[in-house]
């Protein structure tokens, strides 16, 4: 038995669908009770991995219409950073190829930061062109956060060599950006180009977070990257705003009027 665990727990870390099916087929028939829970496990992985390819296939039928039409260069568009109270909004812009191979491609939020990482990587990797694009809190505190976003993505848009023929963005249409986009509601989960855009600048600004952490010690930057938690909100009130932080947003501003109340 504890060779057959072995065996299926392999499998499973590989992600060996082929294994895993011929586990189940071979031992189905096996009446130890063990053997059945083992065989369910093999079954119930192999569900989960047909289901999560389906998923993924879905996420490139968007694109696959749009190459139809003759669109060639199709740029996925994403910003992360609207909520914090410190830091930079970020925007991504990428250009993945026809044939692309991102197994797991998700809207950011719904992955772990080590498949964060790892997507970010292949996206890297296999992409026609990936762009970066930002606004400081500076500029966001100018702006709005709101512009200050659409700013952001149209930095990334514009810094795409080649330059895109279409855009895919989530969410928002992109003003003073020439070429033909389409908005989607809740494109990075829906989109794979939207997603991989997702996933590299949440990568790229969870970096820059780390690295303020360290330059602006005490407010655990690199913890929570900026957002409003029980922790920053101790740590604002006891040490203040510092050069990152947005002073148009309530607490920081509350902060900066001496009015600040920390419950």
């Amino acid at each position: 038995m504890t060779v057959l665990r072995s065996h299926l727990r392999s499998a499973v870390e590989l992600e060996d669908e082929a294994s895993l099916v011929d586990f189940a087929e071979k031992l189905g028939s096996d009446p130890r009770r063990g053997v059945q829970v083992l065989v369910r496990s093999a079954t119930t992985r192999v569900g989960a991995m047909r289901s999560e390819r389906e998923r993924v296939a879905k996420m490139f039928e968007l694109r696959s219409g749009l190459y139809v039409q003759g669109f060639k260069a199709i740029a996925g568009v994403d910003e992360v950073g609207v909520g914090p109270l410190a830091g930079p909004v970020v925007a991504a812009a990428v250009i993945l190829p026809e044939e692309v191979n991102l197994p797991l491609v998700n809207d950011s939020k719904k992955l772990k930061p080590a498949q964060r990482e790892k997507l970010s990587l292949a996206i890297h990797a296999q992409a026609v062109a990936v762009s970066i694009g930002s606004v400081s809190p500076e500029g966001i505190d100018s702006r709005n956060i709101f512009q200050a976003s659409l700013e952001a993505m149209r930095r990334a848009v514009e810094g795409l060599n080649p330059a895109p023929d279409y855009c895919l963005v989530d969410a928002r249409t992109i003003p003073r950006v020439t070429v033909a986009q389409q908005g989607l509601i809740h494109g990075d989960a829906i989109d794979a180009s939207i997603a991989s855009a997702s996933i590299v600048a949440k990568v790229f600004r969870d970096r820059l977070m780390q690295d303020f952490d360290v330059q602006y010690p005490g407010y655990g930057f690199g913890r929570h990257m900026g957002y409003g938690t029980a922790q920053h909100l101790e740590a604002l009130e006891r040490l203040g705003a510092c050069p990152i932080h947005r002073r148009s947003f309530g607490p920081v501003a509350a902060v900066m009027r001496g009015t600040a109340s920390i419950r």
